[in-house]
């Protein structure tokens, strides 16, 4: 008996394949970021591309000081309750500021940075303009996903705190001799302020700019927590 011939599989045209990729990569994301809502990180692009090695401690955030909370607050996102991700006034004033000078300045959140730090590189250049949809794409993710307390339980374990160290427990443990559960307003203030340059700054007797900053900082933690700006993460 002779056998049918089989029948050839149709290929997708070739105008829509980019609409089958961008699904696959939908569908991917979404359950990547499911999976990171009750599953610590392994491992980030930053840390796989760092030459100086991985030294990194997860830690709750029930075992992070309040401090260390309230300094990451008050240095990187003063809005960080009370906006869906965006801080669309600090993007506005970060374009008028990039247009006026040759200077480039950010406007990202806490959310958008644990996007980029957990699912994205580094990097400026042109590069940072590629990466900048799939950081949109992930920060609307995690912010409906995760919620607030994950998202910054999640960014003090991976935000660099030093050549090589990952997280406010690393940090903690390798300035000040001690975990993230004891830091002092002063101690929490000196890590907050090298967390935009880690491997220029330093969180032990800085001088200039670190130092006055880190004070600043300082300054502004209690102002966090007498306006309740982190009231998000602990009511």
């Amino acid at each position: 008996m002779a056998t049918r011939p089989r029948a050839k599989k149709r290929k997708l045209p070739w105008y829509l394949r980019p609409f089958k990729w961008l699904l696959w990569f939908i569908l991917i994301s979404v359950v990547w970021v499911v999976i990171y809502a009750v599953v610590p990180p392994p491992v980030t692009i930053t840390m796989l591309t760092d030459g100086n090695g991985i030294t990194k401690d997860w830690t709750s955030l029930s075992r992070i000081d309040r401090n260390m909370v309230r300094a990451a607050i008050a240095a990187e996102d003063g809005k960080f309750c009370s906006h869906d991700g965006f801080d669309r006034q600090a993007i506005e004033q970060a374009i008028q500021k990039n247009a006026k000078g040759k200077r480039m300045r950010g406007g990202s959140t806490i959310s958008q940075q644990t996007a980029k730090n957990v699912f994205l590189w580094q990097g400026s250049g042109w590069t940072r303009y590629v990466r900048k949809v799939p950081e949109v794409w992930f920060t609307f993710l995690i912010e409906k996903i995760w919620g607030k307390r994950r998202i910054i339980e999640i960014y003090l374990n991976v935000a660099e705190t030093g050549l090589g160290t990952y997280g406010v427990e690393a940090g903690a443990q390798r300035y000040f001799g001690h975990g993230a559960s004891k830091l002092t307003p002063q101690e929490a203030a000196r890590i907050a302020a090298i967390l935009p340059l880690p491997k220029k700054r330093e969180a032990v007797s800085p001088s200039g700019f670190t130092r006055r900053y880190g004070n600043s900082i300082r300054a502004r933690i209690g102002v966090v927590g007498r306006d309740g700006l982190d009231g998000c993460i602990y009511n």
